[in-house]
């Protein structure tokens, strides 16, 4: 067995898309045995990504292959006794059990935490719900658009003040709350390591929303001024908007933040005569007509490129940054030179580049990615582990236990 960090280490995967699957991938990145373990068909519904609309034809299941990587499958029907029966054994022998399951489903099956604790006492729990453990929203479904991007106040602020809320990216708070997954995981392994203790883990997708918008919402909850705060959004500081080039792209200029470095911007942009300007003439009037220097930043701008504006930023030294497309992701060396993404070497994964999680440790190396499993590939391999004969195998592929 290849040395990795989390050899030997036992995980299931009982959860579906996103978020929880994400924290198991990570897991298996660093070399734990995770199974992944799927309703019958149609199986997990990340597996269905590859038949929307804006897919490239014929392209591959690439939402799966990147959040399912490095995992073995089965798929368990858990309504009959002997899929049940099987799912028990596993998390008799498991160190992490991780779920998204709905509460109700949890307890209509009988795996809440309570109930699978006394098969392995020591192992790690690991549940994410939509909107927390507690309170009359325990129960409620949502995805991260909704419990992530909506519920927590984050699609608001995300908005000018005249616009409409606009919906979240898929994933956009799955991911992010897969790495809080993995987080509590580890703690609680290391935890787990010093006392020989098991633990619950948990999070919500509403908590890691809330968690990305804190620097508002904690001055919110500590009866701040959100009239003011909402006003001032209306009219940000001329630093702290957005402006056109005239190639149709943007420039992000808000690491201007002082005197010195204002003066640099408006000499690079040939209008260092708005320096004297009585209007801009001190940083209380500079923020008191933060709209009208914006207005006279704006027309400046629209004259050149992006490419050719960060040229000329480029030789004052100013901290300006074009806002990338995703389009661009493809040719920015820096995300290859950084891993941010992995070229793999498996040829059946099929993906010419896969998006990796942020993690990344020296001592701790990752292991190679390798494709996502077909829905119930190693169910054979999984049971014979376990102990099953063949002849117990071949009963339970006849009698739909598995697939």
């Amino acid at each position: 067995m290849d040395d990795y960090l989390f050899s030997g280490l036992k995980v299931l995967d009982v959860a579906t898309v996103i978020a929880a699957p994400a924290a198991a991938m990570m897991l298996a990145d660093f070399g734990a045995d995770v199974i992944k373990i799927e309703q019958p068909a149609p199986g997990d519904m990340l597996r269905i990504i590859k038949d929307v609309p804006e897919t490239k034809e014929g392209a591959e299941d690439y939402m799966w292959q990147m959040d399912g990587r490095n995992k073995r499958g089965i798929v368990l029907n858990l309504k009959q006794a002997d899929g049940m029966a099987i799912l028990k054994k596993l998390v008799s022998e498991c160190d992490v059990f991780i779920t998204n399951q709905p509460y109700s489903v949890r307890e209509s099956l009988g795996i809440t935490y309570e109930d699978l604790k006394p098969l392995r006492p020591d192992m790690i729990y690991a549940s994410l719900t939509a909107y927390g453990e507690k309170g009359d929203e325990r129960y409620r479904k949502g995805f991260d658009q909704l419990a992530y991007w909506a519920r927590s106040g984050l699609m608001d602020l995300m908005r000018g003040a005249d616009a409409t809320p606009v919906q979240g990216l898929s994933g956009m708070g799955d991911h992010p709350t897969g790495v809080a997954i993995y987080a509590g995981i580890v703690t609680a392994l290391l935890r787990r390591e010093r006392s020989g203790v098991g633990a619950f883990v948990q999070t919500s997708l509403m908590a890691n929303g809330l968690w990305s918008c804190a620097a508002i919402a904690q001055g919110t909850l500590a009866e701040g001024n959100t009239a003011q705060f909402r006003t001032n959004r209306g009219n940000p500081p001329a630093m702290f908007r957005v402006y056109r080039c005239l190639d149709d792209r943007w420039l992000q200029l808000n690491m201007v933040r002082n005197e010195e470095l204002l003066a640099l911007l408006l000499t690079a942009l040939d209008a260092s005569e708005l320096l004297a300007d009585e209007r801009f003439n001190t940083p209380m009037k500079t923020w008191e007509n933060r709209a009208e220097l914006g207005a006279e930043i704006a027309p400046i701008i629209e004259t050149k490129t992006s490419d050719e504006w960060l040229v000329v930023f480029e030789a004052f030294d100013l901290p300006v940054n074009r806002i990338a497309q995703i389009e661009d992701l493809p040719n920015d060396p820096q995300i290859l030179e950084n891993r941010m993404v992995t070229v793999p070497d498996d040829p059946e994964m099929a993906l010419p580049v896969l998006v990796n999680h942020p993690i990344q440790i020296s001592s701790a190396p990752q292991v190679a990615p390798r494709r996502a499993p077909h829905p119930g590939e190693h169910a054979d391999e999984i049971l014979t582990e376990l102990g099953f004969a063949p002849d117990d195998i071949a009963r339970f592929r006849e009698s739909g236990v598995i697939e």
